[in-house]
């Protein structure tokens, strides 16, 4: 996932960077802790959040309503409308929702546990790497599944994303090492693309479904 963007994708990462270090700046003085969002508001209230500090709060409620999105778009779809694909260099929807969690996993890993990208078990690689670089393997080996399948493991990594960002604190979304372009790269901006790319995603899935919907 680090090295996979075009040069069009890492100036985008780059620009969001530089807005993720301009929302900091941004006071919450009109938040008290009663005021905080719940979990149960509307996604589209999107700010501080209870259990959470507040940039950290306000980032997961922005992955919070990404991912509501991606689910209402998926849940209902059959096992072949997820294995369909629009061509054989194409990557299936089911494919692409394994991807999604595949890649928040690993972006666990580099911010959580703070392993350097890859460094990661063996056995952590063969349970998340076909996804995670998607291709030709992942064509063959990704496909049978229903939307309950994909729906639990993107479920199960976003619980522990949430479990561990209740954890740490605003010090910590600001924390950065050299990862992008092997620039300077804070914890913000890498969760940031975790809802970005999936963001991106949810756009091809859309077009898949036009072009599944257009054949019938």
């Amino acid at each position: 996932m680090k090295n996979s963007g075009n040069s069009n994708r890492r100036k985008f990462i780059q620009k969001t960077a530089l807005l993720g270090a301009g929302m900091v700046t941004i006071p919450f003085t009109g938040f008290s802790q009663g005021e905080m969002l719940k979990a149960s508001d509307s996604i589209y209230l999107i700010g501080p959040r209870e259990g959470y500090s507040p940039q950290i709060g306000t980032l997961l409620s922005t992955m919070t309503m990404m991912r509501t999105w991606l689910i209402e778009s998926i849940k209902d779809l059959s096992v072949e409308q997820l294995d369909f694909q629009l061509d054989e260099q194409s990557n299936s929807i089911g494919a692409m929702l394994w991807h999604l969690a595949a890649t928040e996993k690993y972006y666990q890993l580099n911010t959580f546990d703070e392993l350097k990208w890859g460094s990661w078990s063996d056995e952590i690689k063969k349970e998340w790497d076909v996804a995670s670089h998607l291709g030709e393997k992942a064509r063959d080996l990704i496909k049978g599944n229903d939307a309950g399948f994909y729906i639990d493991k993107l479920d199960k990594v976003r619980a522990v994303t949430e479990k561990e960002f209740a954890k740490r604190d605003d010090t910590w979304i600001m924390k950065s090492e050299p990862f992008f372009d092997n620039l300077p790269t804070n914890n913000y901006c890498k969760w940031f693309h975790v809802c970005e790319h999936e963001s991106n995603h949810r756009g091809q899935i859309k077009f898949i479904l036009k072009r599944i919907s257009d054949s019938q």
